[in-house]
């Protein structure tokens, strides 16, 4: 059985791409789902001067804890003005801190992001695809949901056919490709 962290990549209480993840993390077989609540950490805002003070907060080490005993990331980033959010840059650059690490530590990841406007999210999913990489991520392939309140419903999940056979597709494809590889 495979292990999944299932992130939204903002620190909103009521974070639409945090339950974006958690569903799309429930549509692949035979997994244990992991989540994390960006929400729900206290996180100090990162300065060098802060780092030397105090160290690496306790959050950010048990973070990078989950991602070491975990085989699969489905992360979903919120946009805000065209680039990550704020919570979760700051969750970036703090677990970078810690010495000898990749943020990702070479996990596949299926990479997201959803919105309530027409661009689902695809500017701060063109920066991830860039830059995840460099810090580790397997970037396996990545997906965007346009207009989430009209293409999304908690109960039946993605209501736009076309849209959900393009991510059942790539949940497949990844699991062929890494459930089946063992």
């Amino acid at each position: 059985m495979k292990k999944i962290l299932a992130l939204g990549g903002s620190n909103s209480y009521d974070s639409i791409n945090r339950k974006f993840a958690y569903y799309v993390a429930s549509l692949f077989t035979d997994v244990e789902i992991v989540g994390y609540d960006l929400s729900t950490v206290d996180i100090p805002l990162y300065s060098k001067q802060l780092e030397e003070k105090i160290g690496l907060p306790e959050t950010v080490a048990d973070f990078a804890k989950q991602i070491d005993e975990i085989d699969f990331i489905v992360l979903s980033l919120a946009e805000n003005n065209g680039n990550f959010n704020a919570g979760f840059k700051n969750l970036m650059d703090w677990t970078s801190r810690i010495k000898d690490r990749k943020i990702f530590a070479q996990k596949p990841m299926l990479l997201m992001a959803t919105s309530p406007g027409a661009r689902g999210g695809s500017s701060v999913l063109e920066i991830a695809n860039k830059l995840f990489p460099f810090h580790g991520a397997l970037v396996q392939n990545w997906f965007s949901l346009p207009k989430f309140d009209e293409n999304f419903d908690a109960a039946h999940g993605i209501i736009n056919t076309e849209l959900n056979t393009q991510l059942q597709t790539i949940i497949n494809d990844i699991q062929e490709k890494l459930w089946k590889s063992e």
